[in-house]
């Protein structure tokens, strides 16, 4: 059967490799009529996805791709990728070094923990026989299809990610969707911080486990930069990375789904899966993950068995000037869920255990510090944090164990549960 190119090839030949080059001569003739099934709002909106998906790609010359878990990953040149090409960036400066913590502490730690590495690293080959990784010189960058986009009314929903307590400031955010989080929290003049998630496959429509690093300043609009692992519609648990300049407004995405975060490290899959993940009663896999601000960016560290990596940075021109460019000013570590269809069946958090489940039952979060001064490497100050749960205690809670009562591993705490109907406070 002949394939028309202006539909997708995935659409005559499920689940085939589709080329870099093939993707883009899609994207190209690709037309609304094609579309109108998805929940995509009109034309105006599906010519601003098509017309944001071929501008991203506009500096890329060529790319080797793989599949992972059924979506292509495409391997661009570290000066070609987005980022770099549209704000025009000559010189990537090179990373500092990570800040690390103080292990003394009382008490004993609840248990061991495994560290997942990134699939990247582990020398497989998809179905189709390419390397699933990245030559040196280039990065991993999750594609951007019609079919992922047109998932949303708009492009701004795509890259949307509501706040805490969105509802009553912000009437724009549907009413059928509702964000529910268990956290904790410190108001402290910080550039950056640390902790380890336990990595789980909660279901439901939307559910997380991260932390915020949040700019506030008067009379500007709040700043955030978060990242974890973040599972939706009962997919497997996925690495992201998100950021917003202007309160969750228009100025926000994903990844590396706009043009805001450099990315310098081959080997993580920012929006990719795991290898492995935890199981109740069994192992406890996890990553580190690290926020840093050093000389006006925000750089990222993952650590899996190994070392700490620098994985990129955030540059500074994207804060506009606002308080990001200096400092943040709150930390909150936590869980966080969305119902997208209202009223009931708001998703599982964590693991889908109550906090009170404790080891390897409930989810957690630990080695908790934040860092006090704009360095190189340091040492990082134990959070003290202060635990908040906005939904039922039948659906969500979290247990919160400050340093210096939580041994080796410092500042940590158990969080989720079931959710189920009538969440919210």
């Amino acid at each position: 059967m002949p394939v028309d190119d202006a539909t997708s090839y995935e659409d005559h030949y499920p689940g085939s490799f589709i080329p870099f080059d093939r993707f883009l001569k899609q994207v190209r003739l690709a037309k609304y009529e094609d579309y109108k099934h998805t929940k995509v709002r009109n034309q105006q909106a599906f010519n601003e996805m098509k017309a944001h998906i071929l501008k991203m790609y506009e500096g890329v010359t060529k790319a080797t791709s793989f599949v992972l878990q059924d979506e292509h990953a495409d391997c661009i040149a570290i000066h070609e990728q987005p980022t770099v090409y549209h704000l025009g960036i000559k010189d990537i400066p090179p990373p500092p070094v990570n800040s690390t913590n103080d292990h003394t502490g009382d008490g004993n730690a609840p248990g061991n923990t495994t560290s997942a590495e990134s699939p990247l690293k582990l020398g497989k080959k998809d179905r189709f026989c390419n390397p699933i990784s990245c030559p040196k010189t280039s990065i991993p960058m999750a594609r951007l299809t019609l079919e992922k986009l047109t998932q949303h009314p708009t492009l701004n929903d795509f890259f949307s990610k509501p706040p805490m307590d969105a509802r009553p400031q912000r009437p724009e955010f549907s009413a059928d969707e509702i964000h529910v989080h268990a956290y904790g929290i410190q108001y402290v003049q910080n550039f950056g911080g640390n902790s380890w998630l336990d990595l789980w496959n909660p279901t439901g429509d939307f559910t997380i486990s991260q932390q915020w690093y949040q700019g506030y300043a008067s009379g500007q609009p709040l700043q955030s930069l978060e990242g974890g692992w973040v599972s939706e519609n009962s997919d497997n648990s996925r690495l992201f990375i998100y950021y917003t300049a202007d309160g969750y407004g228009k100025l926000k995405c994903w990844n590396l789904d706009c043009p805001a975060f450099v990315q310098i490290n081959h080997n993580w899959y920012l929006g990719g899966p795991w290898d492995h993940y935890s199981t109740k009663d069994g192992d406890q896999w996890g990553f580190a993950l690290q926020w840093k601000f050093y000389q006006g960016n925000w750089w990222l560290f993952l650590q899996g068995p190994g070392a700490y990596e620098a994985v990129g940075y955030y540059n500074q021109t994207i804060w506009n000037g606002g308080q990001m460019t200096h400092n943040a000013s709150v930390i909150i570590y936590g869980g966080e869920v969305a119902n997208y269809t209202g009223g009931e069946n708001f998703p599982q958090m964590g693991s889908g255990d109550l906090a009170e489940k404790g080891w390897r039952e409930a989810a957690f979060q630990k080695t908790i510090f934040w860092i006090p001064r704009d360095e190189n490497d340091g040492v990082g100050v134990w959070a003290n944090l202060t635990a908040n749960d906005e939904g039922k205690s039948s659906c969500y809670t979290i247990d919160l164990v400050n340093w210096p009562n939580g041994g080796d591993w410092g500042t940590y705490f158990y969080f989720g549960g079931p959710g189920g109907n009538d969440c919210p406070l």
